[in-house]
Order: structure tokens, then sequence, then C-alpha cells
């Protein structure tokens, strides 16, 4: 079987055959930390972790790099209002993202390299766009000249010329551009600002440098697969393309392979915004869903279609794991290597079809109901390929007790699991000693806390509504 992605570069889906098969490299943006992320800067994480795993079933060696944006106006902004330096606050906004991410169960990437980090391999990118005549410095500031690259616009599938006459239309000309649509590469920097040494003076890089410099730095001068947001095909990516490209003697070398874009998140059917009252961070959201649930209600739509973020989702999508979950009942949670079932080869088959990751769902929720209606040997053996089907698409790989007693931490109930087990054991006892009201009293208690008993040959258990 071969694996096909969809190409945003030439608009249809592409068998995946990589530059050199021992090592498959892949870059995807990252966060700018300036502030804990939003639900939308999840989709992409979750969605490329997902190509991540499938890529490294299939080639020995996966090089996924995904930067961390840490000097931005943003950054600079938020910052000095806290009276702390950049890299105190980025500090912690990495730290809080990479914990975010993994309570998404995505996997760390290989690479996770820091804009200020790199600032020499930016200045060196810098200086060949110069010397080849793509670039020029004007008053302190160095500017990509876009009329120098007639390739310029092939990735949103946008016209030269007019991208250029309507630039000038929509944006305030500077003095330092020769032309409206010419885009920074290095700025300024005043005293009260973060600034590095240059050719062009003290200053700091343009937004869009920083992904091309690194990635030639870190992984190829032409990579596999770049991924990303559609936000940020234009101009972003489109200008990651005019700087990878154009720096380089031939200035034909391809800069990247496989263009990969996930689908806007949208709110309630509205475009989030922290105006409408709609911006949701993922801390927010783990404080009241597990983070199985963001994880499994991202995966429920192509991720090159919008999804549409509501609560019912979210509930949605814990009552489809409660029921695999349901599946999985006293089933052990370490997978078996090497197993092999139609199941997962149809699974397989799905995401190696461009992430048709809703059908992956659907398969699983169809072992879950062959588990259902199982016994003995062949429940076992369904439960698990059921749980090696969740670890190809980051799920189920949790206790399914401990699943089911997953507490919010905003949750009313004041009943520990000690509380609520020293409850069951008097509840026993009572049951044992024949005095059933007892009983029924704790059932109902219970019940009244969001805590549901359910009475088996092997004991009580419990779960947590």
């Amino acid at each position: 079987m071969t694996i096909q992605l969809y190409n945003t570069l030439t608009q249809r889906k592409e068998v995946f055959t990589p530059i050199n098969p021992d090592e498959v490299t892949m870059y995807v943006c990252g966060p700018t930390v300036y502030n804990f992320v939003h639900i939308g800067n999840a989709r992409p994480v979750v969605i490329f972790d997902i190509l991540f795993r499938l890529l490294q079933r299939h080639y020995p060696s996966v090089k996924y790099a995904r930067n961390i944006t840490d000097v931005d106006d943003k950054i600079n902004a938020a910052a000095k209002a806290n009276g702390e330096t950049i890299a105190e606050l980025s500090e912690r906004y990495v730290q809080a993202y990479n914990q975010d991410m993994a309570q998404l169960n995505t996997q760390p990437p290989t690479l996770a390299p820091r804009a200020t980090d790199n600032i020499d391999a930016m200045i060196q990118q810098i200086q060949a766009l110069i010397e080849r005549g793509h670039a020029y410095e004007s008053e302190g500031h160095v500017l990509f000249q876009v009329s120098t690259d007639q390739e310029y616009g092939k990735l949103s599938h946008r016209k030269l010329d007019e991208m250029i006459a309507g630039a000038s239309e929509r944006v305030e000309e500077a003095s330092y551009k020769r032309e409206p649509a010419d885009f920074v590469l290095w700025k300024p920097s005043t005293d009260d600002l973060p600034g590095w040494d240059s050719p062009w003076g003290r200053g700091r890089p343009g937004w869009h440098i920083e992904c091309s410099a690194m990635i030639n730095k870190h992984l190829a001068n032409t990579i596999d697969i770049h991924g990303g947001g559609q936000d940020l095909i234009f101009p972003h990516h489109e200008n990651e393309i005019a700087q990878g490209t154009c720096c380089h003697e031939s200035g034909t070398e391809q800069f990247v392979r496989y263009w990969m874009h996930n689908g806007y998140l949208n709110i309630d059917g509205e475009k989030m915004s922290k105006s409408l009252g709609n911006f949701f961070t993922v801390r927010e959201l783990l404080e009241l869903w597990p983070g199985e649930v963001i994880r499994y209600a991202l995966l429920t739509a192509h991720y090159r279609k919008p999804l549409d973020w509501t609560k019912d989702l979210l509930s949605s999508a814990k009552s489809s794991l409660d029921r695999l979950y349901g599946a999985l009942r006293d089933a052990p949670v370490e997978i078996e290597p090497n197993l092999t079932h139609p199941a997962l080869t149809e699974l397989e088959s799905h995401l190696q079809d461009d992430l048709a990751i809703p059908q992956v769902l659907a398969v699983l929720h169809t072992l879950a109901g062959d588990i259902n209606k199982a016994n003995g040997k062949e429940k076992r053996a369904l439960q698990a390929v059921l749980r090696s089907a969740g670890g190809y698409v980051g799920l189920l790989d949790q206790d399914s007790d401990a699943w089911f007693k997953w507490q919010s931490g905003k949750q009313e109930s004041g009943l520990s699991d000690a509380d609520i087990d020293a409850l069951i054991a008097e509840r026993a006892q009572a049951k044992k000693d024949k005095n059933y009201a007892r009983a029924d009293e704790i059932r109902v208690e219970l019940k009244n806390q969001g805590i549901t008993l359910e009475d088996s040959r092997e004991g009580t258990r419990w779960t947590r509504d």
C-alpha cells in the first residue's frame, strides 16, 4: 500500500515519495509563545501528530521539526507590560504549551528550534537573498522584493501582478519599501526592544524568515512535508517558499515537496474571537474535559475541512470514548506487538488515503460493537485489536477503570476516589448485614454526587458521570 497526501501546491492527492526513504523530513509551524494557546492552535498539532505516527510505521526515521516563535511584537508588548524579559515570558509559555499538548496525547517533535537560537541562520539567509538580487536594505530594514520572484503566488494560486496591484491599494506605503507588496526580513530595534547585531544594524527578524531559515539549517534545503493551518498559506507560507528558494545559488531548488494544510476551526459556526466571547484556550478546556476528549473532538472532521467547535461536540466525543473504553473493561493497557487483523489493515488504508481519520473512528466503533457481542478468548482478542487500533491515532491508551474515574478540575463533587471506595465498602458490608436500607441510601448518596455504581460477580465498579 502507498501513502497519498493532498498537496496544496498542486491541489491534488499525490503518492508520497520521500527524498530519502531512510529519513523523512517534516516541518510544522509552531506557536508564538506570549500566552496560552487557543483550541485552534491545537488542531494542526494533533493532525500532524497522526501523520508523524503514520510515517514512523512506514519509514525507519522521521525527522519532525516544529518551531517556537519566541521573538515577536506581541511577545515584546506582553513582556514589557509584565516587566520581564522576552526570554522569561516565552519560557513560561513554552512550558505551558508542551504540557497542554502532552495532555492531548501528542508526541513531542524530533526538534523544537526556537527563533532566538537561530538568528545567525536568518542573517545568513537574508545576506544570500541580498547577494542574489531578491532583497534590499532600506532605512535600517531589509525587505524581500516580491517582483524579483516570478514564481511568487504559486502556493496560494494568486497572480503576481494582481497581488502587487492589490497591495498598492490595500497597504499603506512605507517610505522604506520599493513596492507595497515587499515584505520585511529584518527590522531595526529601538533601545527598549530586543535586538541583535547584524550587518544592517541592531534589529530583529521579520516573522516569515525564521521558518525558512530553520528548515534549511536543521533539516535540508529541500524537505518532504511542510504543514500548518490554512490561514498560513498566504502570506506566511508563500513568503517561506520565496525565501527558501531564492536564497540558493540556482534559485530553482525546490523548497518543500508536499504542502499540507488543515482547515479552520470555528466556534458555534463563527470565527473564534475574543471580542465575540467565544475564545477558548486549551488550558481552559482541560479544566472541563479530559485531554483525550479534546483530541477525539479534533479528529471528528476530515483535517482539510472546517471543524465547528461546540459544547455538543465535546459531549459527543466524551460519549464516544465512554463506549470505546467500556468495550475495553478489564483489558490490559499494553499493546500487543506485531498484531495483525483485517480491521487494522482497513484502518491503516484509511490513514494512508490522506488521513481519512473519521473513517478510522468508525472502524474503532465497529470493533467495540463486535467486542460487546463476544465472550471469552474471542472478546480478549478483539480487545487487543481495539487497543492497538486506538494507538494508530493516539487514543485508548489508558486503563479503562481510570478513564471512568476522571474528575474535572472544576467538578463540584468533593468526593475523592478514597471517599467513594470507602462508601462502596460500607455499602457492601451493609448488604452483607442485610441492612438493605443503608445500602440503598449509599447508592442514592453517590448518585447525587455524580457517581454511578455497577454491580457484578467480580464486585462493584463505579463511574463518574
